[in-house]
């Protein structure tokens, strides 16, 4: 946790004598938590404020200022694109998880890869939650070379089996999704760089034919590994 951030958010009785730390936790102003899991942990427990609406909270882990509307948490100032958490890839993985993104607070999400290797060139595949059945999509790929076109499908299968991509030369991955933490069908659209001057880009679309509500995801690539880069997930702020 970083210099100002706090662990609770104290209330304080008539007469009370106050030590040095709630002291400074009341001249921080505007409260700061290492993360939206201490944040949640703060409020309404034994001496300490209970959650309303207009309390304000600055997010370490995301450099996110934050308000509670009275039903959820959003981004105090919105840019219509909203940060909610950068995950570094580790070293040599066969896959990567990341947890607690999708809640009530948006409808629709932006996930981006950045950086990073693959082991080999590899198909790079999407799956919500552990649901392991009912994605369905197109994917269409235009070679660089002579502009020739290809196409693939993921016809109820296990995951979105081409999200994005991996490779010697670096991970591509650019994906909308919708609806992925209400309990209905999730959509997504995407497009992602084959690095590769004897290949192509790729363009897909589709849906996950399971109504159910989701909080997280898992990136694997078909085979290999992958190595560094950073996973952003932002929120499209829904007014």
């Amino acid at each position: 946790m970083g210099l100002n951030a706090q662990t609770s958010v104290p209330v304080f009785t008539a007469g009370q004598i106050l030590t040095a730390q709630q002291q400074k936790e009341i001249n921080t102003g505007i409260p700061v938590f290492a993360t939206t899991v201490t944040r949640d942990a703060a409020f309404g427990g034994t001496g300490e404020k209970t959650l309303a609406q207009g309390q304000y909270a600055y997010i370490e882990a995301t450099s996110t200022l934050q308000v509670y509307t009275g039903a959820a948490w959003t981004s105090a100032i919105s840019s219509g694109l909203n940060l909610i958490t950068a995950q570094t890839i580790g070293s040599a993985v066969g896959s990567v998880t990341v947890s607690n993104v999708f809640s009530a607070t948006y409808d629709a999400y932006k996930i981006v890869v950045s950086g990073g290797v693959g082991s080999i060139d590899e198909k790079l595949g999407f799956q919500l939650g552990a649901s392991t059945t009912g994605y369905y999509a197109g994917i269409g790929t235009i070679n660089y070379s002579g502009a020739t076109a290809s196409n693939a499908s993921d016809n109820n299968a296990a995951s979105w089996t081409r999200a994005g991509r991996q490779g010697t030369l670096g991970i591509s991955m650019n994906l909308d999704l919708v609806n992925p933490f209400l309990a209905a069908r999730t959509t997504v659209f995407g497009n992602y760089i084959i690095m590769e001057t004897s290949s192509g880009a790729g363009f897909n679309s589709g849906f996950h034919n399971v109504a159910t509500s989701y909080t997280g995801f898992t990136l694997t690539p078909a085979s290999g590994t992958l190595t560094g880069g950073t996973i952003r997930v932002y929120g499209y702020a829904n007014s």
